[in-house]
């Protein structure tokens, strides 16, 4: 297994984990979601649309594409996050699927940072922060007396061959 498969079942990964969390927050009223809450970027909800947003705002930028600011407040619910989340999914899958097979070693230059970053950094960094955001739903739910989502990477037959972007 080359780099490029393990980079791609980690994205794999973490947008499973991410449709289960949103399963479970489904769970959820309106209040609790919108809730601010202690560290993280805020409220539950808010963490969903910071995830799928950063991710985004890195995939372009290796890309080299502008970035596209998107606001809460035109995704301000559950709904909306996760309709967010896939339409903007299949411009990642589509990248990791085709133009990973580029060098790692290219140098990226984003318009929020004034530091040059490796592509490969970048793919490491995206998946780093969507687990630890995963991490935070994880104690804010165990807070609420409810069963977070399972961090297993094991049993989710992301590594099978049939398990396609």
């Amino acid at each position: 297994m080359d780099r490029r498969d393990s980079m791609i079942h980690f994205f794999k990964y973490n947008w499973q984990v991410r449709d289960e969390w949103m399963d479970r927050c489904s769970q959820l009223s309106d209040e609790i979601l919108m809730e601010k809450r202690t560290g993280g970027p805020g409220s539950i909800l808010y963490t969903l649309f910071h995830i799928i947003d950063v991710e985004q705002s890195w995939i372009r930028s290796i890309r080299g594409k502008e970035d596209i600011v998107y606001n809460f407040e035109d995704h301000n619910s559950l709904e909306k996050v996760k309709e967010l989340s896939d339409r903007l999914r299949k411009e990642v899958a589509d990248h990791l699927d085709v133009e990973l097979k580029e060098t790692e070693d290219r140098i990226v230059s984003v318009p929020w940072d004034e530091e040059e970053f490796t592509r490969i950094e970048i793919l490491h960094h995206v998946i780093a922060h969507e687990l630890h955001h995963m991490g935070q739903l994880s104690i804010w739910a165990r807070e609420m007396d409810m069963e977070p989502v399972t961090a297993n990477f094991i049993r989710r037959n992301l590594m099978s061959t049939d398990n396609q972007m």
